[in-house]
Parts: C-alpha cells; structure tokens; sequence
C-alpha cells in the first residue's frame, strides 16, 4: 500500500476560511494581499484556488490557477489558462500529492473547456521542471521573470526570476 493510500488527501477548491492558511505559518505572509486578491477574482470566475488537505496536519499544498489574465498568451479565459504558486510542504513531496493536485487542475480546466495550461518554472529549478516534464509539459521558450507584487506591509516587491515557460495540450 502506497503513502497517498495510507495517508488519504483532499484536493478542493479554496474558500475564504483558508486564506490565513495559505501562508504557511508565516512562511508566505508577505503574499497575504496577492492571496486576497487571487481569492476575489475566483469569486468573479478569473481564477481557481486549489488547496490539499491532509486530514489532521491540515493544508500541505497549493496552486493558483488564472482564468483570464491581461497577458493573453498567459490565460486568455477562453483555451489557455496559467498555473503558479505551486507547493507542496517539503515533509510531503514524493508521496504523489502534486501529481494529485496537477490532476486535479487538469481534469478541472478540461471540463471548463480550456486547451492549454501554461506555467512558468524557476531556471534553478531542476526538480520541478522534471516534475512536469514527467506530466507532459514541454518548455517553449524562457521568460524574463520580472514581476511585482504588494506585500503584507503595503511594500511593492519587485521580482526577478528567471524562468521556463512550459505548456500542455489538453487533448
């Protein structure tokens, strides 16, 4: 019998309840407004909020998915929706849990009708561009990775990250 199967998780769509979780114990306070802001455009339809629960250690994953975004090539709200802030608590991964939880995303964007999700992964981060290589991402090119955000604070945090963008059909 495999850990997932001993050890049962939950993949659900975020509710209002959960914000203060996403944090992770203060690990990702500073994304508190970004968090907020992602959660009222899932209440008007421009976003997904995915969360992985284990029953009695609480939230150990995440992901955000956008909808529609202003960078069309990103999420257009019609065929191509864009993946991020993916995580998995270290003392859970390899268990299968982000498999469960990319699964769960693209079953879920399929039934919406979308074709293609886009996502963009760290240059430095080997382990999780292999994770979606193995799921069937293919890297079309690198990004920049400049972004900005407001912190809990009211700071803008300007980012540099540079990335691989990597798609999927949906076919």
């Amino acid at each position: 019998m495999s850990w997932l199967e001993m050890n049962p998780v939950s993949i659900r769509q975020a509710e209002k309840d959960d914000l203060a979780e996403l944090e992770w114990n203060g690990e990702y306070k500073h994304f508190r407004r970004l968090y907020a802001d992602t959660y009222t455009m899932a209440e008007h339809g421009g976003a997904v909020i995915w969360i992985a629960e284990l029953n009695g250690s609480g939230l150990i994953g995440q992901c955000f998915v956008s909808l529609k975004r202003n960078i069309p090539e990103l999420a257009d709200g019609l065929v191509r929706a864009y993946v991020y802030g993916f995580r998995v608590k270290p003392e859970y991964r390899n268990h299968g849990i982000g498999t469960q939880i990319m699964t769960t995303i693209e079953d879920d964007l399929k039934k919406r009708g979308f074709q293609q999700i886009t996502l963009n992964v760290g240059q430095n981060n080997q382990n999780a561009r292999r994770f979606y290589e193995r799921l069937g991402y293919i890297v079309i090119g690198a990004d920049p990775g400049n972004w900005s955000y407001i912190d809990d604070q009211g700071r803008r945090i300007d980012m540099h990250e540079p990335a691989w963008r990597m798609v999927k059909d949906l076919q």
